[in-house]
């Protein structure tokens, strides 16, 4: 149940605002990790078979507030990730893009499913935040 709240938190976090070397929701390293958690969390979501690595994914998501503040981030800066609603629908329509483009559509528990099996067999960072029940 801590998913629930966790998750949506993380994916949250993947709106930004703009620090002097730029918005850090445009950084690529951020970018592409906000990117996997919230693939994850649609597929952990949409396919009963699947489910979170919520350690992993709390682990992830402090790995990248941490290369944030290396960055030269202020926690001003990223504690404002979490406000900017613009930038974070804009991630879930990508992301929801993407997954449909794979077949992963609303209704299609299979779709997610396949989409989630691939990525923990190819091993990429959404894959690692997942597993089969």
């Amino acid at each position: 149940m801590r998913l629930r709240f966790l998750l949506p938190l993380i994916l949250m976090a993947s709106s930004g605002s703009v620090a002097a070397q730029g918005a850090l929701e445009r950084d690529p390293i951020v970018r592409a990790g906000f990117y996997a958690i919230g693939l994850a969390d649609e597929v952990r979501r949409n396919c009963p078979q699947i489910s979170p690595r919520l350690v992993r994914a709390y682990s992830y998501l402090k790995s990248l507030e941490s290369y944030a503040r290396n960055a030269g981030y202020s926690e001003a800066e990223i504690q404002a990730l979490t406000k900017n609603k613009d930038a974070k629908n804009a991630l879930r329509a990508e992301i929801r893009a993407d997954l449909a483009s794979r077949g992963a559509t609303p209704g299609n528990a299979s779709g997610y499913c396949a989409v989630g099996r691939q990525e923990i067999a190819r091993g990429t960072e959404a894959g690692k935040l997942l597993q089969e029940n």
